[in-house]
């Protein structure tokens, strides 16, 4: 009767389009094969370690995040906070390695979690050529407790706390190259702080201010500290959005490219939010922050310059994107006053073929009817081809003259 149960479940997978798939067995990677430093025992939560999660193969190397789960420090969300975003990390062309790093309810303080999160920077970075990643685009994420295990990543890269090894690896860099930091706890001593994270990191000092205080990551903000993307909830009760506030005004005073988003609704651990049609966007908001900065692709750019003018008059307000082939690429930006637009090369468009659109006033048009009082075309005329630039040869390009007619 077995047999003949089995070879009915076969044949219904079979009718369904195909043999059931087998779940394969996610690697699992040690971080200290022999041993971690400050270890209690040899048990799996003495034993700190990253699951990877390939990205698709590329014949370029491609960017990789180290992931650290929320919890208070006392556990793992390890799947809305850790799995989940790995795969979505993975839609990017990025490699993942979600951190099992140690923890207060096993015993585990201070500074054994800065030990491991930079031992799982260190690892991914000396093993770049086994995943196809390229060291120069190592990532950090993490949530809540997480959150803060990340930003002390961004910000405490160069101390060598007790228990750093000195091996080979641990000669590799500890920066990440860029930091998210998701509704993240920050402070450990204001009156903002997630008391049981304190509790959890610090254990016997918990109660000591001068223990916690230098835990306390917006203070610790640098120049050296990595461009930073940070998100959070109005509503969070439990980590208050005043942890994510500070740290973003850290990097301004500091001069750190920054970006945040605040949204009303939400509590506290969300992840991506799914379900909800506004803190789902967040995701979003991430990945086009990644590309235009450059982290999801290596790609040179260039400086341009120019003139828009519709029937022959400048345009008076607008803005002008040059979009590569590559959606992973970034996609350059400029604002035209009067008229004119000018692009860098920190910010000009890819060298390589671009996609041109115009965004302007309708009041640039009249007669011609807009969307939300602009107007967005593609093209010099609405006979004409899209406009299709090439920046890939060598130089300065000329002047771009673009000339529309309605």
């Amino acid at each position: 009767m077995m047999l003949r149960a089995l070879a009915y479940v076969l044949f219904f997978a079979v009718c369904l389009g195909g043999m059931p798939a087998m779940a394969a067995e996610r690697e699992r990677v040690i971080l200290w094969p022999s041993g971690a430093p400050l270890a209690k025992g040899t048990a799996a939560t003495d034993e700190p370690f990253v699951e990877v999660y390939p990205a698709a193969h590329d014949a370029a190397a491609g960017p990789a995040f180290v992931i650290c789960p929320g919890g208070g420090y006392g556990a793992l969300a390890a799947d809305h906070e850790g799995t989940q975003i790995a795969r979505w990390a993975n839609g990017l062309g990025a490699t993942a390695f979600v951190l099992h790093y140690r923890l207060g309810s096993k015993g585990y303080h201070y500074p054994a979690q800065l030990l491991d999160v930079q031992r799982a920077l260190r690892w991914v970075r000396a093993n770049a050529a086994r995943y196809s990643i390229d060291p120069q685009r190592v990532g950090i994420i993490g949530f809540s407790a997480g959150g803060h295990l990340a930003s002390m990543a961004a910000t405490l890269f160069d101390e060598r706390p007790e228990g750093t090894t000195h091996d080979a690896i641990d000669a590799v860099s500890a920066r990440p190259d860029i930091a998210v930091l998701g509704y993240p706890v920050i402070s450990m001593t204001a009156a903002h702080a997630h008391k049981g994270s304190r509790k959890n990191l610090l254990g016997p000092a918990a109660d000591d201010d001068a223990a916690a205080r230098p835990l306390d990551t917006d203070t610790r903000v640098t120049a050296n500290t990595p461009p930073t993307f940070l998100f959070q909830t109005d509503e969070d009760a439990g980590v208050p959005a005043e942890n994510v506030i500070s740290f973003y005004l850290a990097c301004r005073r500091n001069h750190v490219p920054a970006e945040l988003h605040v949204f009303e609704r939400g509590p506290h651990g969300v992840g991506f939010g799914l379900g909800d049609p506004v803190l789902s966007t967040w995701p979003d908001r991430l990945a086009g922050w990644l590309r235009d900065r450059g982290f999801l692709a290596v790609a040179s750019r260039v400086p341009v310059q120019g003139t828009v003018t519709i029937n022959g008059t400048p345009v008076s307000w607008g803005m002008i994107s040059f979009a590569p082939e590559n959606p992973r690429a970034p996609v350059a930006t400029a604002r035209i006053r009067n008229g004119a637009f000018k692009l860098d090369e920190k910010l000009g468009p890819v060298a390589g073929p671009v996609r041109v659109t115009i965004t302007s006033s309708s009041a640039d048009t009249p007669g011609v009817e807009g969307t939300n009082g602009v107007v967005t075309t593609t093209k010099a005329r609405p006979d004409a081809e899209p406009w299709r630039l090439d920046f890939s040869g060598p130089g300065i390009p000329e002047p771009l003259v673009i000339e529309i007619t309605r």
